[in-house]
């Protein structure tokens, strides 16, 4: 059998699969089946922004008191937040393993002391899940990017546990962005984020919520970044998300750079135990190609580490057609 073990965001873990965030890790009974079945770290579901803004919206549309707008705002926001420390005090309780808070936002103003109080929950690290919609025309995307940098700045500054940015993909310049946030000592950044996305029910003449759940050829994109980035930045954590839905995408992103990879929709479609399989699968790997450890095998075949780096680089089919010719 061979050694699993990894590293990541400071952390040693028992091995590279950590699951992403999502409705299931909300749950602490889920949490601790997630453990049992191999979990070597949890992702909480997000406490978001836009959730509190909605929440407070709707409740003060039925009031005619302005005078309550203030409490009412106080109190959405701290019944959120102190739910979502105890669900970190809770989890942290009843499993061994290191557990990640996270914190979906789309400003850089309060959830700074958000973070704080996230960090006194004991959590072991935060993840920040990032995202604003670039649709001003009177903004730039260095503007955009700006917003990244202050609230890297600011969560640095605040607390002293590991911090990692979990990124969309519409970027201009992916390394320069990343760049940034590495030289604000961002621990790590997980690649990709799969955002809302909105669809149209042609019958109803409605919009409806576009295909949830990721597909296994989702990894083609982040197998590229994490190729490219882990080469640049070796001293920065990579976990790899989005379409990992076997052992053999866990083995590729491993072999491209990741240190971690971070699974969810499959666990909606086979079960959390499903865990189990991929991380057997994965050791059997390992101990079919001889090597002794998961580290042996990470960054393999990073940009940094192949002869001919632009295999990375391609983006058209032109060589490959030529080549069936």
């Amino acid at each position: 059998m061979a050694d699993l073990k990894v590293k990541y965001l400071g952390m040693n873990l028992r091995n590279p699969i950590v699951v992403s965030s999502s409705g299931l890790t909300s749950d602490i009974e889920k949490i601790c089946e997630m453990e049992d079945s191999g979990a070597a770290a949890v992702v909480l579901k997000s406490l978001f922004e836009e959730q509190i803004a909605f929440e407070f919206g709707t409740f003060l549309a039925d009031t005619d008191y302005p005078e309550a707008v203030d409490y009412v705002k106080n109190y959405l926001r701290h019944h959120s937040v102190d739910e979502y420390l105890t669900l970190i005090e809770d989890a942290k309780k009843n499993t061994s393993i290191p557990i990640i808070a996270s914190i979906n936002c789309i400003s850089s103003r309060e959830w700074i002391d958000f973070a704080s109080k996230i960090e006194k929950a004991g959590a072991d690290a935060l993840e920040l899940n990032v995202y604003f919609l670039p649709a001003d025309p009177g903004k730039t995307a260095a503007d955009y990017e700006q917003l990244y940098y202050d609230l890297a700045e600011k969560i640095k500054n605040r607390i002293k546990i590991p911090v990692s940015f979990k990124l969309g993909r519409q970027f201009t310049n992916l390394t320069g962005l990343i760049n940034q946030l590495y030289f604000r000592k961002v621990d790590g950044v997980v690649l990709f984020n799969r955002f809302y996305e909105p669809d149209i029910d042609p019958e109803k003449l409605k919009f409806k919520a576009a295909e949830v759940f990721s597909h296994p050829s989702e990894i083609r994109q982040t197998l590229r970044w994490i190729g490219i980035l882990s080469g640049y930045f070796e001293p920065l954590d990579f976990a790899a998300s989005t379409g990992v839905h076997e052992s053999e995408s866990v083995i590729k992103l491993l072999l491209a750079g990741a240190s971690v990879v971070q699974v969810c929709s499959v666990l909606y479609q086979k079960g959390i135990p499903y865990l189990k399989t991929i991380i057997d699968e994965m050791d059997q790997w390992l101990d079919r190609h001889e090597y002794a450890s998961v580290r042996e095998i990470c960054g393999k075949l990073s940009y940094r580490n192949i002869p001919d780096p632009s295999f990375y680089e391609r983006s058209q089919f032109m060589k490959y057609f030529s080549e069936l010719h």
